[in-house]
């Protein structure tokens, strides 16, 4: 597939994730999408006229063509949401951005991801329960992630590369800027082993709203998420709503009563939203990286590198026989939409093939 394709695909107004995503499972390309008319258009189910036309008279494709050149300039990665080097985990949330803009080293599919997350407005207490976490993942193989905002998410970072663990900063902008500036030179070390992320093109600034898409990045990615200090209202919660909802571990220290940075995290613990770690062993213990071995590091069947969990399901169903996309649905209990799509990834990495009826066979 044509990278201008894709970056444009995202480039046309009012197209998102899931109505993109609708229009990769109808056309199987970005280039289809874009040589397509307007009555074949107009056959993709649930696309409301008013995103036929934006699709007919974007000029996406000269605007992913100027991004191209300051991309390649400056050796940012263009990873697709059918890409192996896409990270899995967010891959399998169905709001997951269909690209992110990636510059760095660190592996984005790494066996253990842990997101840290808190206010802006840390207190000594929050740094130093902070430092105590980092100081203690150095030991467990980790890549921590963040979102290189003031407070909790830059000591974050900033630990991470004191102890040598690779960190990767989830960013509300494009990757030609680091808000704050203040930041600058702790995002060029993270470079070095961890690397800087996002869903938003060149030239978007840091406005309010693009935040929560942020956070939900930062959640999609981990394995658990840890509120390390957060008042009631914040983008630490939100974040920690987000992965609750992804099915993700979410855990928050406690602290007093009384403190307002810590209202927050006292709230998630009492509503049952996180799990309480009182010393940064507890998360260890709770996620099992005792004396476990990384899911990831275990040796897989060739068949099953870079397959998400629910598109490994699908694999081990189809290898007993070819099955009709409806038993599959079925025995896999993935809804329809999510099937569709998890079946077109299938398709363009060469595991398998659609025969005439909705039948699905293994390569």
């Amino acid at each position: 597939m044509s990278i201008l394709h894709q970056i444009a695909l995202t480039l046309i107004k009012n197209i998102g994730p899931v109505t993109a995503k609708c229009l990769l499972a109808h056309f199987h390309n970005p280039e289809a999408i874009f040589a397509a008319g307007e009555a074949a258009l107009m056959q993709v189910e649930g696309l409301e006229p008013f995103r036929v036309h934006e699709i007919l008279r974007t000029n996406a494709l000269s605007l992913a063509a100027a991004q191209l050149t300051f991309l390649d300039q400056h050796q940012i990665e263009v990873l697709f949401y059918t890409d192996d080097k896409y990270p899995q985990r967010l891959k399998d949330c169905s709001d997951a951005p269909v690209l992110l803009y990636y510059k760095g080293k660190a592996d984005l599919n790494h066996p253990r991801i842990v997101s840290i997350v808190g206010s802006r407005k840390a207190t000594p207490y929050g740094l130093l329960l902070c430092q105590q976490l980092i100081s203690l993942l150095q030991h467990y193989d980790v890549l921590v992630v963040s979102g290189l905002a003031y407070g909790i998410d830059v000591a974050a970072h900033r630990q991470s590369l004191c102890y040598k663990i690779p960190t990767v900063g989830v960013l509300g902008h494009g990757l030609d800027r680091v808000y704050p500036a203040a930041h600058r030179q702790t995002a060029g070390a993270m470079l070095e082993s961890g690397g800087l992320l996002t869903e938003f093109p060149l030239n978007t600034i840091p406005e309010k709203g693009n935040f929560p898409k942020r956070n939900r990045v930062i959640a999609g990615l981990a394995d658990v998420v840890v509120v390390v200090e957060a008042a009631v209202k914040g983008g630490a919660l939100i974040t920690a709503g987000i992965a609750d909802s992804y099915h993700r571990d979410v855990f928050a220290f406690p602290g007093r009563t009384t403190d307002i940075c810590s209202q927050g995290c006292n709230f998630l613990i009492k509503t049952n939203r996180a799990g309480l770690i009182s010393q940064p062993e507890d998360l260890v213990y709770y996620m099992g990286w005792e004396t476990a071995v990384p899911v990831n590091a275990l040796v897989q069947e060739p068949l099953f590198n870079g397959l998400s969990a629910a598109e490994i399901t699908l694999v081990k169903l189809l290898k007993a026989a070819p099955s009709g996309i409806d038993e599959l649905g079925l025995k896999a209990g993935i809804q329809q939409h999510k099937l569709v799509l998890h079946l077109l990834n299938l398709e363009m990495k060469g595991v398998l093939i659609s025969l005439p009826g909705k039948i699905y066979q293994l390569i």
